[in-house]
């Protein structure tokens, strides 16, 4: 044999060995992507701080937060800085657990639900 045509062969084999290899990785990964999204260790106490801050606790209260930092920045009158960007701050937050917490009653369920 010639040595060109050896060259060529071995290149064939490299890049068949090179696929093989690729095949076996991308096979791989998709069998302990299915094992690791099961039992993450942080799972269960993020959803219960999500639970707490949509539970119906958690929507009286924002409910509450809302009136009082709403009506302190009406007839607050002369607040100072911090006051005036405390009581936004407040709102703000209050405003974001009352939306998802008002979402979750009338669409009963998630936004992320497909």
């Amino acid at each position: 044999m010639n040595a060109a045509c050896l060259s060529d062969q071995n290149r064939r084999m490299s890049r068949l060995l090179l696929l093989a290899v690729a095949i076996a990785i991308a096979s791989m990964q998709t069998v302990f992507a299915g094992a690791l999204g099961a039992a993450l260790p942080w799972e269960a106490p993020l959803l219960n701080v999500a639970q707490s801050l949509t539970g119906p606790i958690a929507l009286s209260v924002s409910l509450i937060a809302l009136m009082v930092a709403g009506g302190t920045l009406v007839f607050g009158g002369e607040l100072s800085e911090f006051a005036r960007r405390a009581c936004v701050a407040v709102l703000a937050i209050a405003f974001l657990v009352f939306g998802a917490g008002f979402m979750n009653v009338l669409f009963a369920g998630g936004g992320a639900v497909i």
